[in-house]
């Protein structure tokens, strides 16, 4: 599989996370698949030991984007729930 098809996954599962309705809760709880769980574990292993192709960079970078966006929805949605939990 390419690289820009894997990206292309992980991007979809999470747009398909948000397309079906989510309500802050659901976004503090969301997680990826255990499939995508692996696939980043095994970049980020090979990161550290020196062992990516240039795709694979390519493909651990726009992971850690979508990680960061996500991280961002969650921070989000916890202050929400704290301010109408007041």
């Amino acid at each position: 599989m390419t690289t820009l098809v894997k990206q292309q996954k992980i991007y979809d599962e999470f747009i398909d996370f948000i397309a079906q309705g989510t309500t802050p809760e659901d976004v503090t709880k969301f997680q990826f698949s255990e499939a995508t769980k692996e696939q980043i574990e095994d970049l980020v292993e090979r990161a550290k030991t020196g062992e990516l192709s240039t795709d694979d960079k390519s493909e651990l970078e726009q992971l850690l984007v979508i990680e960061h966006i996500i991280r961002l929805a969650k921070a989000k949605a916890h202050k929400y729930l704290q301010s109408v939990s007041k």
